[in-house]
């Protein structure tokens, strides 16, 4: 939710910020006026309020036929101080309605457009030619190809048992996504992160509350008869877990790390990476999350980016860096820079880390603030991809040998027991 005091001093900038996204700017006309009529309206209610106490005391006061007419009349105020509180309620109530509907104010600098609009801010590695390598006639392989090679994926008997875009990792594919996960949780808890294993089902208002019930609401798994949500990172979990409370960043920012698996309907993405496990319905996560102040924020979330790099340079993967532009951001960002890899069969990147700025926007929806002079203010929220099943993807295909083997990273061989190489599996 943005802040109102912002809204109403400086609209244009949440208009400019509206068209950026590519939303419409006369929202922020009807908050203003919603905001308008719920301020009247409390300042109609309190008059008459006082009006009603100081009649009050006159009737007790009054006799004979003063004492009637101050009786109707009271009768009249009752009335109508009942109209001035619904009219304000009904206002307060299309207000917060209203403002849930504004995404966060874009950060100045922000690339404006949609999904085809970032800005690439550098290339870090450089992309293997495997023809080259390997010769002209050598056949690049996808990551399906080599993980049923290597006995490491089936998406067969995952569509078998729960249906399309589900899968079994199986031996080294599993060995595989647990060394990502635990070398993301080591260098997490290196960097003074706190470890958290999060609830994957959450309260509606812990999931309305991070912003995921607007736009893309359609890509929540929901379970109608609890009224609970599966959450699609462990970003919602932990952003609830100082709902309505004080923080105290003091000493600097409270960061976590959680370890989740995480639930996507992947709704509207029909025909889109089908094959494989790139788009899936579940997979696992581990989710940097910060508090801190809005100060802050943005070199909070420059320290977010350089954990991820430093964590993609453990797997040795070939990535860029890009500034997503407003109109592919979530409400809740208000900048996001994602991290994307090489995919040397499709010959095109892939996203695997995105980090986003939310500043005060989640925050100031779940109550989450923290004492200042003259008392409190709301803080700030950031959060981060650290490794994700989807790294499996990129990994088998950029360190793939000749005979179909893969190559394993030096900085995940302690993760497999010095395992160096994942040969392919005789049946």
């Amino acid at each position: 939710m943005i802040d109102l005091r912002l809204l109403r001093e400086n609209p244009d900038a949440v208009r400019a910020s509206q068209r950026l996204r590519g939303d419409d700017p006369g929202l922020v006309d009807q908050v203003l006026e919603l905001d308008s009529r719920r301020r009247t309206g409390l300042t109609r209610f309190e008059e008459l309020r006082a009006e009603q106490k100081g009649l009050g005391k006159q009737v007790a006061k009054a006799q004979g036929e003063e004492k009637q007419a101050l009786l109707a009349r009271a009768k009249e105020l009752a009335e109508a101080v009942k109209a001035a509180q619904a009219d304000a309620d009904d206002a307060a109530a299309q207000l917060d309605e209203a403002v849930m509907r504004i995404a966060n104010v874009v950060i100045e600098g922000v690339p404006a457009g949609g999904e085809d609009d970032y800005t690439v801010l550098r290339h870090v590695g450089t992309p293997r030619d495997l023809t080259a390598e390997y010769g002209p006639d050598f056949a690049v392989r996808d990551h399906l190809d080599l993980g049923e090679r290597l006995a490491a994926i089936d998406t067969e008997r995952g569509a078998k048992v729960s249906g399309a875009r589900f899968y079994f990792l199986t031996g080294v594919g599993a060995r595989l996504e647990l060394a990502l996960l635990s070398a993301a949780m080591d260098r997490a808890v290196a960097a003074g992160f706190t470890p958290m294993i999060t609830p994957t089902l959450v309260r509606p208002e812990v999931m309305r509350g991070t912003g995921f019930l607007g736009a893309h609401a359609d890509e929540v798994y929901r379970l109608e008869a609890d009224d609970l949500y599966l959450v699609g990172t462990s970003e919602v979990a932990l952003a609830g877990y100082h709902a309505e409370e004080i923080i105290d960043l003091s000493d600097g920012p409270r960061r976590y790390a959680g370890w989740s698996a995480c639930y996507r309907r992947e709704a509207g993405s029909h025909g889109r990476d089908t094959r494989g496990i790139i788009r899936v319905h579940q997979f696992h996560k581990v989710e940097m999350f910060s508090w801190t102040t809005l100060e802050d924020a943005e070199a909070e979330h420059e320290r977010l980016l350089a954990f991820e790099e430093e964590m993609l340079g453990l797997v040795d993967l070939p990535y860029r860096v890009i500034d997503v532009a407003a109109g592919d951001l979530g409400s809740s960002a208000a900048r996001k820079f994602d991290c994307e890899a090489w995919l040397p069969s499709q010959q095109r990147w892939l996203e695997l880390t995105s980090t986003s700025n939310c500043t005060t926007f989640q925050a100031r929806r779940l109550g989450v603030r923290e004492r200042a002079e003259g008392g409190t203010r709301t803080v700030a929220t950031l959060n981060g991809t650290l490794a994700t099943t989807r790294w499996i993807v990129a990994l088998l295909e950029n360190h793939q040998l000749q005979d179909g083997s893969v190559r394993v990273p030096e900085g995940l061989r302690p993760y497999l027991g010095g395992l160096e190489v994942l040969s392919p599996v005789v049946a």
